[in-house]
């Protein structure tokens, strides 16, 4: 028996914010929008983004849910086609309100990455495969 990783969820300070970012600066488009949840979609996995209330409310208010999150907690990484498309990419983002953390830079991994925050200070990568 296998289980596979159908989505993510973001939990948020304030759920449209995030979720807004996502949708008008990566692209995902909306599968479900509630005041506390909103489904995102794309080619990959659902990403998702819930208030810590109603995570709370889910969990009898578990204090992890309660809690305000302090340093990094998770990452995602957007694959690209091109490193060229790295570099574009990051300029769209920081142009439309991603927070630039480092430019796209040939890694010794052979990848071209760069990283950026969203909103609520997430930081994520954009990568691409560098052709060999």
């Amino acid at each position: 028996m296998r289980v596979k990783l159908e989505g993510i969820t973001i939990l948020a300070d304030d759920v449209a914010s995030l979720a807004s970012f996502y949708k008008n600066v990566i692209g995902f488009q909306a599968a479900v929008e509630e005041d506390h949840y909103v489904a995102l979609v794309n080619d990959g996995v659902r990403l998702a983004f819930c208030s810590r209330s109603l995570m709370a409310e889910n969990t009898n208010n578990h204090p992890s849910f309660l809690n305000h999150r302090q340093g990094q907690a998770f990452e995602l990484n957007f694959e690209c086609d091109s490193p060229e498309a790295v570099h574009v990419l990051f300029e769209q983002y920081v142009a439309q309100g991603a927070v630039p953390i480092t430019e796209p830079t040939l890694q010794p991994w052979g990848h071209t990455a760069c990283f950026f925050a969203d909103p609520e200070d997430n930081i994520h990568s954009l990568f691409a495969v560098n052709p060999a």
